[in-house]
């Protein structure tokens, strides 16, 4: 299996409404692999890099503002097709169009309290994963259900 790399933001409203264990255990049961995880006050500076695709719009400064307000989690997850699986279980940007079941579907209050960011494509994910992550804190390893998870297909 070649893994792809994704990053996900649990933003400032998920980490102080407590919902951090939830919404990794929920990565995680799909059968995505934890690489890399950090809880960290957004410097400005890094805000202003992961989010330059939209700067000039009008929730720019805001996004930026928010963002950097309080703590954050950032997570680096691997897995066959991890960027399309994690859209999928984030649910869609918008709450009202997000499923029941996703987690903005389930604890989205707005379109910038969303709870989550995640990458949108792999350029993007190598982009933000480089923002947030050295390559020395991304581990590489096997777990025990990979086998089950990645088997050839029939």
């Amino acid at each position: 299996m070649n893994p792809e790399k994704t990053l996900v933001l649990i933003k400032p409203d998920g980490v102080q409404r407590g919902l951090i264990g939830e919404i990794i255990a929920r990565f995680e049961r799909k059968g995505l692999k934890l690489v890399g995880l950090k809880l960290l006050k957004l410097p400005k500076d890094r805000a202003d890099q992961l989010y330059a695709p939209h700067q000039g719009k009008f929730f720019y400064d805001y996004l930026v503002e928010f963002m950097t307000s309080t703590p954050i989690v950032a997570i680096a997850l691997a897995g066959q097709n991890a960027i399309e699986l994690v859209r999928l279980v984030n649910g869609a940007t918008r709450p009202a169009e997000s499923q029941p079941g996703s987690i903005r579907g389930d604890f989205s209050i707005d379109i910038t309290h969303n709870v989550v960011h995640a990458s949108d494509s792999p350029e993007n994910a190598e982009r933000e994963l480089n923002i947030l992550f050295d390559p020395s804190e991304l581990v590489n390893y096997s777990r025990i259900d990979e086998a089950i998870l990645y088997s050839p297909e029939l």
